[in-house]
């Protein structure tokens, strides 16, 4: 079993929760991932890893309430625990040698940029950070990403935060100011990534996203995280999940990503209702 340690509501959907568990955080890097079973009849699911700390043998998690699974991991408080918390699993992303750098998040993606930034920074990397969010009350770690970075812009779609627009918007004038970048890294929903890519390309820019697909094993036998790249079959969990973002094909990723979106739903509504009936 590993113990919650802390648990923070980051926004109303999304939480952070740091765990005991000194083996992974022994040698977890930025970029790797987790992959986590609420109680022994529970499913796995992956998450990021968000953060870690050697010394103490914690692991911060970062996730967003979507499905049953994420619900119950939710109404679990400091002092319970998970019944597994395996990893670090997946390749860790590749930051060395790299001297300017554009770090791009949205929304809970955000949670997987994060880690990447503050090692960048770590390195000596000039860091220019732009995270982008539908509105002020889904931002989240505004703190963390200000003291990785040396450029740090805040977007939200309607403006009430930050600077009205798109994380494209915000990159594009980064670019047109002159900033030339050895590499952007682009995490957060499929689409994004994909406009970010669509970007960078138009200036030879090369550019990371890192995949978050349907997953299960996390070792490459289930077959279920495959991401076409450069018109090859990869698998997020060994291959990934960080990527050439221009090779990737994305279109096949947002059909992909749509497939359980109605059994997520019913899964989170199964969930909230037995927690109801638990709490009369």
């Amino acid at each position: 079993m590993f113990t919650i340690l802390e648990k923070q509501a980051l926004n109303p959907t999304v939480t952070r929760m740091v765990i005991a568990a000194p083996f992974v955080a022994r040698k977890a890097e930025p970029g790797q991932f987790i992959i986590l079973r609420v109680d022994e009849e529970g499913e796995r699911i992956p998450l990021t890893v968000a953060d870690f700390d050697r010394e103490k043998g914690t692991v911060t998690i970062i996730f967003q309430i979507v499905g049953g699974t994420t619900e119950r991991l939710n109404a679990l408080n400091a002092g319970d625990a998970v019944c597994d918390f395996v990893g670090p699993l997946g390749e860790p992303s590749h930051v060395g040698g790299l001297k300017k750098v554009a770090v791009v998040g949205g929304g809970v993606g955000c949670a997987i940029a994060y880690p990447v930034a503050k090692k960048l920074h770590e390195l000596g990397a000039e860091v220019h950070s732009v995270v982008g969010f539908r509105n002020k009350d889904l931002v989240i770690l505004e703190e963390e990403f200000a003291a990785a970075s040396d450029v740090f812009k805040v977007m939200t779609d309607d403006g009430s935060y930050g600077e009205k627009g798109l994380v494209t918007d915000a990159l594009k004038a980064l670019i047109e100011e002159g900033n030339a970048y050895d590499e952007v890294i682009a995490i957060g929903p499929v689409v994004m990534m994909k406009f970010v890519s669509l970007l960078t390309k138009q200036y030879g820019i090369r550019t990371v996203v890192s995949m978050n697909p349907i997953m299960i094993d996390g070792t490459g036998m289930c077959g279920c995280c495959r991401v076409t790249v450069g018109g090859k079959m990869k698998f997020a969990c060994v291959d990934g999940p960080d990527f050439d973002g221009h090779e990737v094909d994305y279109d096949e990723l947002l059909k992909r990503a749509s497939t359980y979106k109605e059994f997520e739903a019913r899964e989170r509504e199964k969930a909230c209702n037995l927690f109801k009936k638990e709490v009369r």
